[in-house]
Formats: structure tokens, sequence, C-alpha cells
């Protein structure tokens, strides 16, 4: 397939392409370069610098190349952030996402993954989340994220379009040639690696008062590889199981205060840390179940363990102290 990938200068969307031209499939990046880089695009791909707002540009893309599928991975995804700036949010989550359907749609392309998230749960009521879960993010980050899900259904109800939301929980670690890169950076992997080699004088906890075994948040950390294969199967078999929503996660939590401990490990350096109060909008707990994608496409994490993941992101590191700008 040609598949259009938004976002393919980021950190999933540039492992995402990378794995859809190893399985076979030609890859149409598109991003903006706004928060991306253009060394994260793979240069088997071709590359379209383009903001989902300019409606024009946007859809001389789908004219000029044939399209069969979209990856949507583009957005914005800073949790404190959008609780300062909820419009901000909206703006690029919900209304660059109905441009990029409404060029889809023009163009006669109706295939779409779409990158969703687990903060569309918000608190959750149980140990580990199913798809079935209430869904009452906590923040504006979650809450567009949700709300771009129901647009896709109205488009599938209303124009026939086939579409599969992934919710992923926490992305980590890195392939041979893409890892994170953000500036500024906010995941806690990425930073604590950053401690480790130095560049940072600390780690903040953020709050230690929250109702888990150590006080610190615990998430389901899930290997961005993983991740990849998981779009990858759901856009090979996207007729079968259009209108999907799959979870894609590890299944088991982690605090904090474990990831912390584990990558000092993992390095083989101390990590200085400091504690901090509570972030808006986090929640306690945050697991997976992944049941559905399992049993369905037959998806199935390869690295499970903490420790492999953060490995992968500390090699890359190593090869690219200096992120992207190393190349």
């Amino acid at each position: 397939m040609r598949i259009l990938v938004t976002g393919a200068a980021g950190y999933i969307g540039s492992v995402c392409a990378e794995a859809l031209m190893e399985r076979g499939h030609s890859v149409i990046a598109l991003d903006d370069l706004s928060e991306g880089h253009r060394e994260a695009v793979d240069a088997r791909a071709v590359f379209c610098q383009v903001d989902l707002h300019d409606l024009n540009s946007l859809s001389a893309v789908f004219q000029q190349h044939k399209i069969d599928a979209v990856m949507h991975f583009a957005a914005l995804c800073l949790v404190e952030e959008s609780v300062r700036e909820p419009a901000k949010y909206y703006r690029a989550n919900v209304s660059a996402g109905i441009n990029l359907l409404e060029a889809m749609l023009r163009h006669g392309v109706k295939k779409l993954i779409f990158s969703s998230t687990a903060a569309t749960y918000g608190e959750p009521e149980e140990t580990s989340v199913t798809e079935e879960h209430p869904t009452l993010p906590v923040n504006p980050y979650g809450a567009s994220k949700l709300l771009f899900e129901r647009v896709l259904g109205e488009f599938r109800a209303n124009a026939s379009l086939e579409y599969v939301t992934l919710r992923y929980f926490n992305a980590a670690g890195a392939s041979e040639k893409h890892g994170e890169d953000h500036h500024p950076e906010t995941h806690v992997i990425p930073i604590l690696l950053e401690v480790a080699a130095g560049e940072r004088e600390a780690f903040h906890v953020y709050g230690t008062d929250y109702a888990t075994p150590d006080g610190t948040c615990v998430r389901d950390y899930v290997h961005v590889l993983d991740i990849a294969l998981a779009h990858a199967l759901a856009v090979e078999r996207i007729s079968d199981f259009a209108g999907s929503i799959y979870n894609i996660g590890n299944g088991q939590g982690f605090s904090v205060q474990e990831v912390l401990e584990t990558a000092s490990r993992v390095t083989g350096r101390k990590i200085n840390y400091r504690t901090a109060p509570r972030r808006a909008g986090d929640p306690a707990v945050l697991v997976a179940s992944s049941e559905r994608i399992r049993a369905q496409l037959g998806w199935s994490p390869a690295s499970p363990t903490l420790e492999a993941i953060i490995r992968t992101a500390w090699d890359w590191k190593q090869r690219f102290p200096r992120g992207y700008a190393s190349r």
C-alpha cells in the first residue's frame, strides 16, 4: 500500500514509517516540522512539509500521490500545556484532523489509522483498563483526542470511512534509527537518561502521595516498535475490523520510582532526583488490557520488559548524544 503518514518527523510517526517500509509499503511522510525533525524522515519516504491547517497544500499532496490509506500521528500531546492552553489543543488535535478527513474524502481515500491515547479514559476505575472502560478524560489533551474519535464515528456513519483507533499507553524505547528527541523533553524515560548522561541536573518526581504502592504515578510502558507493529497490522486488515478501538500496552504497570531505579541499573549511573507537587491532569494509574488486539490482530509485544525498553532508548542516546542534531 501507499500510506500517508502525518507527523512522520515525530517520535512515533518516524518509527512507524520505518516499520511500514520494512514490510514493503510505500510511505508519503507529511510533517510541518514545527516539532519534528527532518532528519527523522527515512530517506526511502517521499517527504512533504505541509501544515494540516493549509487545505490547499494538503489537497495537493493527495493530488500528486496515489494514496491508499492514512496514518494520523500529527498532534500536540503535552498534558500540562493542554491544561493551560486548551484552545491550542482543540485546534491541533480536532480541527486539523477534520481538514485531513475532508482532503481524504475529496480524493477518494477512505482508510485511516488514528493515533489516540489512554488519556481518553481519565482516572481509571479498574486496575486493567479495557476498551469498554468509560471515557472521562481529565485534561484537554485526552478530551481533544476523544472528540476526534467521535468525529471519526460520524464520518464512518455518513461517509463510509474505514478507520481503526489505537489507544496506546506510554510509548518508550527506540529503533536502530529513531528515538525520542523532543524540545522541551517531557517524557519520563528520556529525561532520566539525560540526567544519567550528565545533561540535566536532576529528575523531578511529580507527586509522591498518589494511592499507589510507593506514592508515585503508575504507567504502562510499551516499546515504540511494538506500537509500530500494531499500526501495520491494523492498516493491513482495516477492512476486517473497521470502526474498532484497540488498546496498545504491555499490561504491566511500573511506578515512576521503579522506572527511575531501572534506568539507573541499565545505565550503571546514579540518577539524582527531587520530589515536586503533582501536575494538573495526571491520573494515578494507567495500565492497559490489550486482549482485544491480541485476539483479533494477533499482536503481542516483542519487548515487554521495562529493562529491555529502557536499554534500547539508552543505546540510541549513546549513538546520537545530541539527538537528531548528531546526524
